[in-house]
């Protein structure tokens, strides 16, 4: 890991590979999510298995968090060294003529992100955390619909989660195709299939997550 991160391209593929990770991950945590929509038994049976199966909690769960934080301080990490090796603004930058808005503010997004994932750990992965091994409550494998439902009976709570997932959006829209540039996957007969990927999964992940918040609200 070490070596894998100490150059420039090194760090640049490291980063890709987690993102590319945590792009799964993504499609995974809507996939459960949008069984909420349906109902509580799928939703609640879906959520009682990722919560007591061992695999999940100490293998993956801890893999999960490696790859956040990974992902997040290598970020930083490159964005400090690109500003460090440009010291002098250039006399006349016009950035919107050169890279797209998202390329530029990737640092932003990410930061607003990453604020949004402590609320979002706060909301759910503590109160389970709390749940089951500090207060050490009885097994309750219908729980989590309601609680899930109840999260999103707050408006401003729905329109911070909603904000966060436009942002979420368009750092993806960036993130997608950067990370499959940085590992050499660029080429004139598929890089235009990796755009139109990203574009949509830039869409569609946010959106589907936003619609889930929504929903909870509107049926209360």
């Amino acid at each position: 890991m070490a070596g894998l991160t100490s150059s420039t391209i090194g760090r640049k593929y490291a980063m890709a590979l987690s993102a590319m990770f945590l792009l799964i991950f993504l499609i995974m945590h809507l996939t459960v999510n949008f069984l909420s929509v349906f109902g509580p038994d799928a939703f609640n049976a879906a959520s009682d298995f990722m919560g007591y199966n061992p695999l999940i909690q100490f293998i993956m769960q801890p893999v999960l968090g490696f790859a956040v934080i990974f992902h997040f301080v290598l970020g930083f990490i490159l964005e400090i060294k690109n500003r460090k090796a440009r010291p002098v603004k250039y006399a006349v930058n016009n950035g919107a003529a050169n890279s797209s808005w998202m390329s530029r503010n990737m640092l932003i997004s990410g930061l607003v992100i990453l604020a949004f994932l402590v609320l979002h750990m706060y909301d759910f992965w503590w109160h389970e955390i709390n749940f089951k091994y500090i207060e050490r409550n009885e097994v309750d494998n219908l729980r989590y619909w309601g609680e899930l439902h109840e999260r999103f009976g707050n408006i401003w709570r729905v329109i911070l989660y909603v904000v966060s997932f436009v942002l979420l959006g368009l750092h993806l829209a960036h993130g997608f195709q950067s990370s499959f540039q940085s590992i050499g996957a660029r080429h004139p007969k598929y890089t235009p299939t990796i755009k139109t990927l990203g574009k949509w999964y830039s869409i569609l992940i946010p959106a589907g997550f936003i619609f889930i918040a929504v929903f909870h609200f509107l049926t209360q």
